[in-house]
């Protein structure tokens, strides 16, 4: 029995699980995010979103390369709470096996805000990475200035802060490193470049 039709105008007709979301997925042509209810098509982004997530990958892997941790970018999904998500970037322990098509334990996860998603990215998604023991931080990175909220696990609380302008340090001692913005937000045109640079 089809638990989600392949056409656009499907009707759910149960929740579907991450196994047989996963199986119904590889058959697509677009990625969807799973809801833990059923699949969401992914929406294209912005210029500045497109760019960001280039950046991102590129910074973290030229600070983790041979180390034992692993970057991987937004194609890679990831199994969190009884979803499935595409972050727009995650941060592994190695080794992880070559046939792997999702992780199950990230330990730094990162989303660039979009207006469309606020809500899933702030609300939703953040709810499930706190759920999920092996996050130890959650990275929001802003797509109009160079700002991060990043959200850090201590113990049973999170903390939260704020690092902002091109010259602010990204820090994750959760990983052993630092990046700054201003290499996440290169070629991005920024509404604060003026008062910040």
């Amino acid at each position: 029995m089809a638990w989600w039709a392949e056409g656009m105008n499907a009707v759910l007709r149960k929740p579907m699980t991450v196994a047989e979301f996963l199986a119904w997925e590889a058959r697509q042509d677009m990625r969807h995010d799973f809801d833990g209810f059923r699949p969401v098509a992914m929406t294209g982004g912005t210029d500045a979103h497109a760019t960001i997530q280039l950046n991102l990958p590129s910074a973290l892997h030229a600070r983790l390369r041979g180390g034992p941790y692993r970057p991987y970018g937004s194609d890679m999904k990831a199994e969190i709470a009884g979803r499935v998500r595409y972050p727009d970037a995650m941060i592994v322990c190695a080794p992880v096996s070559p046939a792997m098509i999702v992780m199950t334990e990230p330990r730094v996860v990162f989303e660039i805000l979009s207006q469309s998603t606020a809500n899933v990215d702030l609300v939703d998604k953040n709810a499930e990475y706190r759920a999920t023991p092996s996050i130890q931080c959650h990275v929001i990175l802003q797509q109009t200035h160079a700002a991060a909220i990043v959200f850090t696990r201590k113990r049973a609380d999170w903390v939260t802060d704020i690092v902002t302008g091109k010259g602010a340090i990204l820090q994750l001692p959760e990983v052993g490193i630092e990046v700054s913005l201003a290499e996440l937000y290169v070629d991005v045109s920024l509404a604060d470049s003026a008062s910040r640079e």
